[in-house]
């Protein structure tokens, strides 16, 4: 048996899609004949659990990169601007697209939107390509007749995102590097090379201080039981990774995150800013601010953070202004809360929240910048002690052994 898909015309003329289990299109189209519906259309759908092999797949991913969904919203942007009707861009985009999983995904919005449904009804049905904020700005843009406009802020949050993203792996690229060079440093002084001056002071017979003894009892551990070492590390790696996985574990890691040192205050105001650009958005694409709250508080990034914006929402449902909501969170700067203010004031409180956003990124700019220099005293501090460690365990008994044999 296999999978159809099908575009039938009913008894009123009403074009309907759909799947179908058939042995072949032609008893596909039979069985729909039947039911008293008239064949448009009938393709057979891939089967991607058997075991023909599609070699041009194996060179396209099947990720969606967060440059791809830029792409995409920009396409959508012009073509939706120039007046071309959505089905038609969408099926040409089809054509235009590399990624195999973004092609499949527009092309089952097609089905969708062939079959009547709204296209943020369409992008629903794959949250695991669209969020619950694209989602929202497009609902909003074809309500009131400006899906191009959404699409352009769309992709302009997206590619501000991408730049986060790009200089925050920027900045933690070297000392991220550095840890990786000890940590394999270490395991090979510890595996290969103090087991070889173990061999050179046994033959001696000599007294080695207690710093000696020390490297060399924690290297001859890790010789005896090294599988049991790596079996652990990854069983705790695992562990942790099921264990933030989960609601609870999520929660308390994203906490954790916000109160580590050096880069603790930088992750808050990432979020932060990430808060103000994605709620001024929304308030500017007409979203009610209740329901904002609630797209926002999931498109955060952060659990518990995210409880704080909800919580605002209470505030404001139990009739507070925003501001207050906003200072009883205790989630924004003073500085931030003035704007906040002043937006309320004026009714532009989107634009003071974009305001914000900028205000945000530009420390998060700064503090970045100057990441490298604050965490490089510590990888310094670091390797000094691992050659203090290692010239007072090996370097000391031989220079106490070739002291003794010169006198």
């Amino acid at each position: 048996m296999s999978t159809y898909a099908y575009r039938v015309s009913d008894v009123n003329g009403k074009t309907i899609v759909g799947k179908i289990q058939a042995a072949s299109d032609d008893l596909a189209a039979t069985e729909l004949i039947g039911s008293g519906l008239t064949p448009i259309s009938i393709e057979k759908v891939k089967d991607k659990s058997s075991g023909d092999l599609d070699l041009g797949s194996i060179f396209r991913s099947r990720n969606i990169e967060i440059e791809e969904l830029i792409m995409f919203s920009r396409q959508m942007y012009s073509l939706s601007k120039a007046g071309i009707p959505l089905l038609r861009a969408l099926n040409g985009l089809v054509e235009s697209s590399t990624n195999e999983k973004l092609k499949d995904t527009i092309r089952e919005i097609a089905l969708e939107l062939e079959g009547g449904h709204p296209l943020a009804h369409a992008m629903s049905e794959h949250k695991e390509v669209f969020s619950d904020l694209y989602i929202s700005i497009i609902h909003v843009g074809e309500n009131s007749g400006r899906l191009d406009e959404s699409f352009q802020q769309i992709a302009t949050y997206l590619e501000l995102e991408r730049e986060t993203r790009k200089r925050i792996k920027s900045a933690t690229r070297y000392p991220t590097f550095v840890i990786i060079a000890m940590s394999i440093g270490l395991v090979i002084i510890n595996m290969f090379v103090l087991p070889a001056f173990s061999g050179v002071f046994e033959k001696m017979g000599a007294e080695l201080p207690w710093q000696t003894k020390l490297l060399m009892s924690f290297s001859g551990f890790m010789l005896a039981y090294w599988p049991f070492l790596l079996g652990g590390f990854v069983g705790v790696f695992l562990g942790v990774r099921s264990w933030v996985a989960t609601d609870a574990g999520r929660l308390i890691w994203h906490r954790w995150k916000l109160r580590l040192p050096i880069v603790g205050k930088l992750f808050e105001r990432i979020h932060l800013g990430r808060f103000c650009r994605s709620f001024s958005m929304m308030l500017k694409s007409g979203v009610p601010i209740v329901q904002g709250l609630n797209i926002v508080s999931y498109a955060l990034g952060n659990d518990y953070m995210a409880g704080f914006v909800r919580e605002m929402r209470f505030h404001i449902e139990s009739g507070e202004s925003f501001l207050n909501a906003s200072v009883a969170s205790e989630l924004f700067t003073p500085l931030v809360l003035q704007m906040i203010s002043v937006g309320e004031e004026t009714g532009g409180v989107d634009e003071m929240l974009a305001e914000a956003a900028d205000f945000y990124e530009q420390e998060v700019d700064y503090e970045l910048k100057g990441l490298a220099d604050a965490i490089e005293p510590v990888l310094i501090i670091g390797i000094g002690a691992m050659i203090l460690v290692l010239a007072l365990g090996v370097f000391l008994p031989l220079w106490d052994l070739s002291a003794a044999a010169s006198r």
